[in-house]
């Protein structure tokens, strides 16, 4: 009988060392990415560093909300980049995000009537998250005042920021 004890506490104690293993890999793991995301924010603050922030709004939305910041950067090679960050709206299709030569679009408004002069930045890559869009060398921006998340399927502005000097 005690040797069927000291067997089963021998193979408890057997059982909790490799039970308790994993879980110091785990935190190593952990620690590992955290590593990682520390260095990654790291480098998106030199990226942001080196980049010359240019102009910045919030996202304003009714009919479909709309949020986050937009800012203009223009990097050390001279290329200007639009910034969604903390970026959330409605899905929808055939949504873009275009810069609108006006000082606002407000949501009721069909503002991309025909003489509404404006600069396509592409299909909208996500409707959460921050993502990034490549403003054409030579644009205006002292024209182009406002960002519009546009589904141009309904002729539907989702939301809008205007832009200001930073």
């Amino acid at each position: 009988m005690v040797r069927t004890i000291k067997a089963g506490l021998a193979f408890a104690a057997l059982a909790g060392a490799f039970l308790l293993q994993p879980s110091v890999h785990a935190q190593d793991s952990m620690k590992q990415d955290e590593m990682k995301h520390d260095k990654m924010q790291d480098d998106k603050v030199m990226h942001e560093a080196k980049a010359k922030t240019l102009e910045t709004g919030k996202f304003h939305g009714k009919v479909h909300a709309t949020s986050g910041r937009a800012t203009i950067y223009q990097e050390a090679d001279g290329k200007v980049v639009l910034r969604l960050t903390n970026f959330k709206t409605s899905n929808g299709p055939d949504v873009h995000v275009i810069l609108v030569a006006t000082v606002d679009a407000m949501d009721d408004a069909n503002f991309l009537k025909d003489n509404t002069e404006k600069v396509e930045l592409g299909k909208l890559k996500g409707n959460e998250g921050d993502q990034n869009y490549e403003i054409p060398a030579g644009t205006d921006l002292t024209k182009f005042r406002t960002v519009s998340i546009y589904c141009e399927r309904f002729n539907a502005n989702f939301g809008a920021a205007p832009l200001e000097k930073f």
